[in-house]
Order: structure tokens, then sequence, then C-alpha cells
């Protein structure tokens, strides 16, 4: 099989830095005219995220501090996969109930993207939870800080396109579900 031309070879690849979450990679890399130079990027685990509608058809969101932008942030709840999850369908749950207390009927597949393959090697994998219900605690990770509120789906959909949603892979989420539902 022959090379894709605007491929680029990579010469050498090292973790630069490692942290809980994710990794810097730094890679020698080689242009297709030629050129060598330098490239990093971050990498992270395959992430989920759920897009949870209760019985009665209302969206369970979380409200969380974010550091990086300083503020409250609406959004889904969402994490990364750990070691050992081959199942992204129960990766999706155990983000569900671990950040919102609730628990899902049933979970189906929305879509899978690369949000920024610019400078990062994430994949998010969106499913849509239908039937949840709060049926335990939050077991909230020790840097996560989570409110849960349910808002109908139409309120979730007007703060988006008002601007009051930010939050990439709930822009996507709730986008995507919008266009796959007409």
């Amino acid at each position: 099989m022959t090379a894709d031309p605007l491929a680029w070879e990579t010469l050498e690849s090292r973790v630069a830095y490692s942290c809980p979450g994710f990794d810097i990679v730094n890679e020698s890399v080689q242009l297709p005219d030629g050129t060598e130079t330098e490239f990093d990027y971050l990498s992270e685990p395959p992430s989920v995220c759920v897009l949870p509608f209760t019985p009665d058809g209302d969206v369970v969101c979380i409200e969380e501090w974010r550091q990086a932008v300083d503020r409250v942030n609406r959004g889904l709840p969402a994490g990364g996969t750990e070691p050992g999850d081959d199942d992204l369908e129960e990766a999706a749950r155990r983000e569900l109930a671990e950040e919102t207390g609730y628990e899902a009927d049933r979970l189906e597949s929305l879509v899978t993207v690369e949000p920024a393959n610019g400078i990062a090697d994430a994949v998010l994998h969106v499913f849509v939870a239908h039937g949840c219900r709060p049926t335990a605690e939050q077991q909230l990770d020790d840097d996560e800080s989570i409110r849960v509120t349910a808002i109908p789906f139409d309120e979730l959909l007007g703060s988006l396109l008002e601007g009051n949603i930010r939050d990439g892979r709930t822009v996507l989420a709730v986008s995507y579900y919008r266009l796959s539902t007409e």
C-alpha cells in the first residue's frame, strides 16, 4: 500500500510530560517535502459523553467548575475510559452514574468523533441514554464538584443556540441528536 502523499513520517516519539488523565507526546517528524521538525500533542484514553433523558423527556445535565476557563460550565456527563474498559457502553453507564447518580434503562451509540485532532489524539464516543432515573449517590472524583439538574430538551437546545453553553461535547451531542431526529 502506498502512503498518502500528505502523510508525515514519525522518526522518534517520546512522552515529554505525563499527569493523571493525559500525556504530552513529542515527536520528531519528517514532512512530505523532507523537512524535519518537532510536533507535540496531547494523548489521552478514549472518552464517553452521555445525553441522558429521563422518562419525562428532560435531559440530566451537570454544572461543574472548570478551572481552565475559570467558570461553572453546564454540560453533559462525560469522562475518560479506564484501563480494562472494553465495553464503551458500560463506561458510559459508569460515568452517568458516578457524575449524576442516575442510571439508564437503555443506551444507544450516537456518534464517534475526534474533537481536536490537530492537537490531540482524543476520541469521543457519544451515547444517548433513555429512561434515566436517580438510583444512587454521585461518586465524584477528588477533583470534581458537580451539581445535577434536569431540564427540558428544548430549554437545553435554546441555551445552546443562545451561546450560553460552550462545552464542546455538549454542543456536539445536542446538535447531532437534534439533526439525527429531525
